[in-house]
């Protein structure tokens, strides 16, 4: 998962290029568990998705400093110089990490003398040059659609167990964590084939973006997370495989999320996002939890939206609206809804627009949807996601939740 920053609609999101089939794998060390309360039925989301309250969901570990040291540039060319040695910009940074990680400065030096510039990920990062168009009509049909549905009820019913266990831990619906899987690599069948060190590096330090300096800096602090993970033995560096942005494994995480928010699902001591389901669900569920899902609301309120819902939205990622001041302004909550703990939490009203078509579909968003949103910076993936679960969930028997 990479989190495009400033993108809510975008009209295409990244096809992750690769085979699933790739032998490397992403490993994270285990850190201890997260710990139950209770089952509380009264907080399920669809029903038959019990879920579970939790105390507390604790990330594995802080947010590292940005890295000051680099910059990018806009050349096809490596990282180091005829001798190999790291070219005078590569090596201040390697010594910036070496610093505030705590890594070897011989172990740094190493894995970016083994980087190598990457020219179709810089070509496949690079910003087209005119403004496209946003659809949702278009996007929705891209991610739910037959094969997504298909594959996501045949996953669904293959790991039935391990899924209705991880939704009761983490308060997090299966559907939810199954529609998830199946946007970002269709269940596994394209996790990227690409050398998520030489990706980080190109992007961090040769495919620079003048609208978006802070791109390069995202990328930069990427790939001192790959190297501490790397030296920590928690991941292989030198082999790891992902997308062209670095997103890794069955649920595309990042270096940062693998190291902040992933999960041993299965309890073995080790996290593999490429090839432990258990390990790919439980970070999926937990992730969420961290990025504020709330355990039994709906993804969108059960709400007509008036003639003029356009004037409420924002463009943002937080909800920063009250139920009270939406029904006032004439929005109505639909009937035969008896659930209805989300009016007593944050909302936003959200556009999802068709502009080739002049259209556009207002919704009413919980946190739970601007919890998706941290997935996936964009209004469009996380309905595509809520609308993929919806039809997954009703598929299987659970019934439509939101």
């Amino acid at each position: 998962m990479f989190k495009a920053v400033k993108v809510l609609q975008a009209s295409i999101v990244m096809v992750l290029a690769g085979c699933a089939s790739a032998p490397n794998v992403a490993t994270s060390q285990a850190q201890s568990p997260d710990t139950a309360i209770h089952d509380n039925p009264a907080s399920a989301g669809p029903a038959s998705e019990t879920i579970t309250t939790l105390a507390y969901v604790a990330p594995r570990a802080a947010e590292a400093p940005a890295i000051q040291a680099g910059g990018s540039i806009n050349q096809a060319k490596g990282f180091t110089d005829a001798n190999g040695r790291l070219l005078p910009d590569m090596q201040a940074y390697a010594n910036e990490v070496s610093q505030t990680r705590n890594v070897p400065l011989n172990h740094v030096t190493r894995l970016l003398q083994a980087a190598h510039y990457n020219p179709k990920v810089a070509r496949l990062m690079t910003p087209s040059s005119g403004r496209i168009k946003r659809s949702w009509v278009t996007y929705r049909k891209r991610y739910v659609e037959p094969v997504r549905i298909n594959q996501g009820v045949s996953f669904w019913q293959e790991h039935q167990a391990l899924l209705d266990d991880t939704a009761k831990r983490y308060g997090v619906p299966v559907s939810v964590i199954v529609a998830i899987i199946g946007v970002e690599t269709l269940y596994g069948r394209y996790t990227g084939s690409f050398a998520v060190l030489d990706a980080l590096a190109t992007l961090g330090f040769r495919n620079p973006d003048p609208n978006r300096p802070e791109r390069s800096q995202l990328f930069r602090d990427q790939l001192a997370d790959l190297i501490e993970l790397d030296w920590k033995k928690e991941l292989d560096a030198m082999n790891v495989t992902g997308s062209f942005a670095g997103a890794m494994g069955l649920p595309q995480f990042m270096p940062g999320s693998l190291r902040r928010f992933a999960a041993d699902g299965d309890r073995d001591s080790r996290i593999n996002l490429h090839h432990s389901v258990a390990d790919a669900v439980a970070s999926v569920a937990r992730f969420l939890r961290l990025h504020g899902w709330e355990p039994g609301l709906p993804v969108f309120a059960p709400v007509i939206v008036p003639a003029n819902a356009a004037k409420w939205v924002d463009g943002g990622l937080t909800p920063n609206l009250t139920w009270p001041e939406l029904n006032k302004a004439g929005f109505q909550a639909r009937a035969g809804h008896e659930n209805d703990a989300w009016t007593r939490h944050p909302v936003g009203v959200i556009d999802l627009l068709d502009e080739p078509r002049n259209l556009a579909e207002y919704r009413v968003a919980t946190p739970n949807f601007f919890a998706l949103t941290e997935y996936n910076r964009s209004y469009f993936y996380a309905t595509s996601v809520a609308e993929l679960a919806n039809i997954l969930a009703d598929r299987m028997g659970y019934g439509r939740a939101f």
